[in-house]
């Protein structure tokens, strides 16, 4: 455009949620707009390039751009999403093997063992909440493969604390406070098993992620607290949490085209995993990412001053006509013949996960996103009426019911 007109502070974000910053730039005509975020001069951008951009730590740093009630919810203060630059790097290493395909295999394998003993109990049951049922399942799992011991009648409680770190970290009100009490409770449990672990009253299995969390030490030589490390251990457990919100959106998708569903059955190669990156294009779950501009920066002819912030449209941009054919079709085949470019498609973030801030567990979570579609599209079960609707107001959203069913023998 040939004049940029700055788009003024609104409470639209809230009222229309994922759709907020996507409309901006649609009447905008552009891929890049200046706005005001809670007073402060923002730029908004979106497109591989932007992504390339976005995550250069001479243009946008993390640190500082995080509010406090999304570090005392999602990530926890301290954490490795609040570094940048060589303290980030170091960090980072420590999730650098949740790349390797041992580790994807690995965690894939037991939450898959922790779904297959589930279904008997799912059986017994009138009916079930899958959303939810998947969070114990999936916090059984995970702590399995992390080495965390997870007494039975703690499972639930995790599952429950684990789910509403995530379901709370961008709302106000009771979904909110409810989120800082799990994390805070969750915190201090983990941090009294790193105590146990380096005291030697618990022996984990030689590394394991917790063995290595308790192990780890910075660049001057020094364990990190109990408190930190519970943070950092957390950060690996509960992202795999997600997993509740994609297989509802999963059994939101087989409900609504079910000819996915014998594809998934039959093993066609590939499919599983094309099903998998579909369901985290097409359906909402992070609405943007934000930093803060490290100096005045240019990004193409817009303007942000040093200290502003910058937006990346995450879901504008997996919803981009110029990136995706069709970008409100539900189609795993867009993903057969072509991977999804990197800097594509960005449901967690983008750039290289090795030494930026993208999700290091994006791979896991793929992996684990197959394995339970397929035996999601092999379960017996009927979809008994109820709310199916997604709120796009709601932050992270999710089928208003959490997708019940009923099983079958």
């Amino acid at each position: 455009m040939s004049a940029h007109r700055l788009v003024p502070e609104s409470l639209a974000l809230l009222t229309e949620g994922y759709a907020w910053l996507p409309d901006l730039m649609r009447a905008e005509n552009d891929t890049a707009l200046n706005l005001r975020v809670l007073g402060h001069p923002a730029l908004a951008v979106r497109g591989p390039d932007a992504v390339g951009f976005f995550y250069d730590e001479e243009h946008v740093r993390r640190h500082g751009a995080l509010p406090g009630p999304v570090l005392s919810t999602l990530f926890g203060h301290g954490a490795v999403h609040t570094l940048d630059g060589d303290a980030h790097r170091q960090r980072k290493a420590f999730f650098l093997p949740l790349l390797e395909t041992d580790a994807v295999t690995g965690s894939a394998g037991h939450i898959a063992d922790a779904w297959d003993e589930a279904v008997p109990r799912w059986r017994a049951q009138p009916e079930v909440v899958l959303f939810d049922a998947v969070g114990r399942v999936v916090a059984r799992g995970v702590c399995r493969w992390a080495g965390v011991p997870l007494a039975e009648d703690e499972e639930e409680p995790l599952a429950r604390d684990l789910l509403a770190m995530v379901d709370g970290f961008a709302t106000a009100g009771p979904r909110h406070w409810r989120a800082r009490r799990a994390r805070t409770r969750q915190e201090q449990r983990f941090a009294a098993l790193i105590t146990e672990v380096r005291s030697g009253t618990v022996r984990p299995p030689a590394d394991c992620v917790l063995d290595r969390v308790c192990r780890y030490r910075d660049a001057s030589g020094a364990e990190l607290t109990p408190r930190i490390a519970a943070v950092e251990l957390l950060n690996v457990i509960r992202p795999a949490t997600a997993l509740s919100w994609f297989v509802a959106f999963a059994a939101h998708a087989l409900h609504r085209w079910p000819e996915h569903k014998e594809r998934l059955r039959s093993g066609e190669e590939g499919y599983a995993t094309a099903f998998a990156h579909e369901v985290r294009r097409f359906y909402p779950f992070a609405p943007f990412l934000g930093g803060r501009a490290v100096t005045d920066l240019t990004w193409q002819g817009r303007h942000v001053p040093a200290g502003g912030l910058v937006l990346l449209d995450v879901h504008g941009q997996n919803h981009d006509e110029r990136l995706f054919k069709d970008p409100y079709a539900f189609r795993p085949e867009r993903f057969l013949d072509q991977p999804p470019g990197r800097d594509e498609l960005i449901p967690q973030g983008g750039a290289d996960p090795r030494n930026g801030h993208r999700c290091p567990g994006e791979a896991m979570a793929v992996g684990i996103l197959e394995t339970l579609a397929r035996r999601l599209a092999a379960l017996d079960y009927q979809v008994p009426p109820q709310d199916l609707s997604i709120p796009l107001n709601r932050i992270p959203t999710r089928p208003r019911s959490g997708m019940t069913i009923r099983t079958l023998a």
